[in-house]
């Protein structure tokens, strides 16, 4: 085991134990507010770009349009929703995936896996290490700067990470869920779609 390894396991366990009454409340006004699932489960890409399913709490409604059809995130993202995101709350349930390894305390978000075929090769590079809960590019803006921002600081983590380094991101990000700063880009709900580099 390695000692990022043995670091994550020994700061999720007790959060996840801590944390539990928590998820609890939150699961129930979930499920009063919004309906349907409490969970949002969706295939991310991880360490090596190897697909695992990312569990968070759901933020969005389940509203359609007449045709059936979901309708856009900004309109389904409900005021609880926005709440859960702002504070950060809706990543809780992601401490499951610490536990099981998917995932690092620290470490470049996981995105989408329709992004692995849109990065360069130095962007790639964020995926050689586990991705995070939360990251050096979280601290330093989140979703309030731009994509070519957020690869350089994940690539500057994997090759500066270190376990004083994680531990000064999570400090850095208790204190930016305080001041709630950087959580949406202007016009979206969270940030707008990484098309890749433009020829």
């Amino acid at each position: 085991m390695t000692l990022k390894r043995a670091f994550d396991l020994a700061v999720a366990v007790p959060a996840l134990i801590i944390f539990f009454p928590v998820l609890i409340i939150i699961a129930i006004v979930i499920h009063r507010k919004m309906g349907g699932g409490i969970f949002f489960l969706q295939r991310r890409p991880g360490l090596h770009g190897t697909p695992f399913n990312i569990l968070k709490f759901k933020t969005m409604s389940d509203a359609k349009d007449k045709d059936g059809n979901l309708l856009p995130d900004s309109q389904r993202l409900t005021k609880f929703g926005r709440f859960l995101r702002s504070s950060s709350l809706d990543e809780l349930p992601e401490l499951v995936n610490v536990i099981f390894g998917d995932m690092s305390l620290v470490g470049p978000r996981p995105l989408l896996m329709q992004y692995l075929e849109r990065y360069t090769p130095e962007q790639a590079r964020r995926h050689d290490v586990l991705p995070g809960i939360t990251g050096w590019a979280q601290v330093n803006g989140r979703n309030a700067i731009s994509w070519d921002d957020k690869f350089k600081l994940d690539v500057w983590y994997v090759e500066n990470y270190s376990i004083p380094l994680d531990i000064k991101i999570l400090f850095m990000t208790v204190a930016r869920v305080f001041k709630r700063e950087g959580i949406s880009q202007t016009g979206h709900a969270t940030a707008e779609e990484f098309k890749g580099k433009k020829n």
